[in-house]
């Protein structure tokens, strides 16, 4: 398994990745926004030994109370659904843990299942005061310390990007 960075060459298999492992088009919409629009930090991409796109974490810059605090939101993350329960989300994560902490982005943001979540070292955000913005998230929204003391250093609501109203 190769976890590299998106390419341009990778866009429509990741739009195709994305309409398979969702029940709807929203998030491959919302990452064409986003990707449109600037607001990508990082995105990678897990291939297979055929050099096939398999899996695909994107990140996006969110702000703590209308302050840009230099933290990241995770979405979407998907994984084609053959290549579920390989480890390969959590795979595409470290590696993602990894690059955001050479950049110094301090914090990552995700919504999703919790138990999931925590496997890959989340902790529940409202343990740290942290709410999101995004509608029916209070026992979903999960936050992961990239750089060490960045957590505690903001409380209060946590905003994704314009181009998640949408959703």
């Amino acid at each position: 398994m190769l976890i590299r960075s998106e390419a341009p060459a990778d866009i429509l298999t990741i739009d195709t990745l994305l309409k398979a492992v969702f029940p709807t088009d929203a998030e491959a919409k919302l990452v064409m926004a986003l990707r449109e629009n600037g607001n990508r930090t990082l995105s990678l991409v897990a291939c297979n030994d055929e050099g096939e796109v398999v899996g695909y974490a994107f990140f996006s810059p969110v702000t703590v109370n209308g302050v840009d605090t230099n933290w990241q939101g995770l979405a979407p993350l998907a994984v084609r659904d053959d290549y579920q329960n390989q480890g390969i989300a959590l795979t595409l994560l470290e590696e993602a843990k990894s690059v955001l902490a050479d950049f110094d982005y301090p914090v990552i943001v995700a919504v999703g299942d919790p138990e999931y979540y925590e496997k890959a070292g989340f902790k529940k955000a409202v343990d740290h005061q942290l709410t999101a913005t995004l509608p029916d998230t209070e026992n979903t929204f999960m936050v992961y310390e990239v750089l060490p003391e960045s957590v505690a250093q903001y409380q209060g609501k946590v905003e994704y990007c314009n181009e998640f109203n949408s959703l």
